[in-house]
């Protein structure tokens, strides 16, 4: 007995989520494996579909090939079903099923959807579950029909709804992956970058995936009285705001006037440049071409996409509310203060270790992983620095 209960206990909560997405990849690259998975239904290689199919389930949005010109329709769909369990968490879906099945969901159970989510407590976790599984449906089902008005009137009804729901799925889990190779291939939303319906609605659910599913939380139960709101939530939001309001302004400076912007108004403009705002951060879609964009653009970049989205969603990177921290951190030093105060709330010194730890494990994997492929590869740094943090960090 003592032997099994020892055994038991080596399977921790991290343990359990990193099989199961281990598990779905080796799914996933199996389905992707299959000739009919591919257009021209000759079987992709272990390499394309295993990196396909991390790259959906990690709601990353690099790809080998063009989703639309060398996928199939199966193919596809399995993307779609891989992106949208990296989005919401299979733990998330799974406990969600049984919720609807009335079995009891036990404390593992619960203690692997509080670390899955991030979670403040064990607590509430199961109706959490049921809220990001009803909003996750609405969001996407919302950005559907909101896309359909452009898609449906140039593809028609069926592939126009089809390109409608991938895309609203594809943006609200943040994964960046499109099936715009259907105009020209690896082109992202380019080809409707004059599309403020398409521009805005996919902005608004990348940021509304972005911002956690705690957040979410509170939204439901406080309405606008935001100061309600837990010190997370607060951090969010403010922070969200400051980086695409920001990100908006410096990408506009610095891109006006430039190639990148030729032949667009000034709505359009400031359309692309906001998108690019938002995107980097958590998605990977873009409507301008990267390659014309400025060197201070692509910094701006790569600053957005390591910082990322917030804890408990599906974007990714050190976190908003990981940066956050220790730029009051720094604030306070200099101010020579002994607490890191933010909302009127002090900030625990093992918090501010996480998050230096965070800053610190992200960057060295990030350096590491440079100096490897420039030395294998023998590929400029600046073009390998922008890979592999969008790599790690979307």
């Amino acid at each position: 007995m003592q032997i099994m209960e020892t055994k038991k206990k080596k399977w921790t909560t991290t343990k359990v989520i990193a099989v199961g997405y281990v598990l779905v990849i080796v799914i996933g690259t199996i389905l992707l494996m299959l000739p009919v998975s591919v257009r021209n239904h000759e079987p992709a290689s272990f390499m394309d579909a295993w990196f396909t199919a991390t790259s959906a389930t990690c709601v990353t949005g690099l790809v080998t090939h063009d989703t639309y010109t060398y996928w199939s329709s199966f193919g596809q769909g399995v993307l779609l079903v891989l992106i949208q369990i990296g989005g919401m968490g299979f733990m998330t879906i799974a406990i969600s099923a049984l919720t609807f099945t009335r079995k009891k969901i036990g404390l593992s159970q619960r203690l692997v959807m509080q670390e899955s989510v991030a979670a403040p407590q064990v607590a509430g976790v199961v109706r959490m579950s049921r809220l990001i599984l009803v909003g996750t449906v609405l969001c996407e089902g919302l950005g559907a029909v909101l896309l359909s008005f452009y898609y449906v009137p140039r593809l028609g009804p069926g592939k126009g709804i089809y390109f409608s729901v991938f895309h609203s799925v594809s943006a609200f889990c943040n994964a960046g992956i499109d099936l715009m190779g259907y105009y020209e291939p690896s082109s992202s939303l380019i080809t409707a970058s004059d599309s403020y319906l398409v521009g805005i609605t996919i902005a608004a659910l990348i940021l509304v995936g972005g911002i956690g599913f705690l957040v979410w939380e509170d939204v439901k139960r406080w309405k606008w009285h935001i100061s309600r709101y837990r010190l997370h939530s607060k951090i969010v939001l403010t922070a969200a705001l400051i980086l695409v309001a920001g990100g908006t302004l410096l990408m506009f400076l610095f891109e006006y006037g430039k190639p990148s912007m030729e032949g667009k108004n000034l709505g359009e403009q400031l359309l692309c440049s906001f998108f690019q705002a938002v995107t980097p951060r958590t998605a990977g879609f873009n409507t301008m071409d990267l390659n014309q964009l400025t060197d201070s653009s692509q910094m701006l970049m790569v600053c957005l996409m390591f910082v990322g989205g917030s804890p408990g969603s599906t974007a990714g990177g050190i976190k908003t509310t990981t940066i956050t921290i220790l730029i009051l951190t720094i604030w306070t030093e200099f101010k020579k203060r002994k607490d890191v105060e933010l909302f009127k709330r002090r900030v625990e010194g093992e918090i501010i270790r996480h998050a230096a730890c965070i800053l610190m494990l992200y960057g060295s994997l990030v350096l590491v992983a440079s100096m490897f492929i420039c030395a294998v590869e023998g590929i400029g740094s600046k073009e390998v620095i922008f890979e592999v943090v969008s790599a790690l960090c979307t």
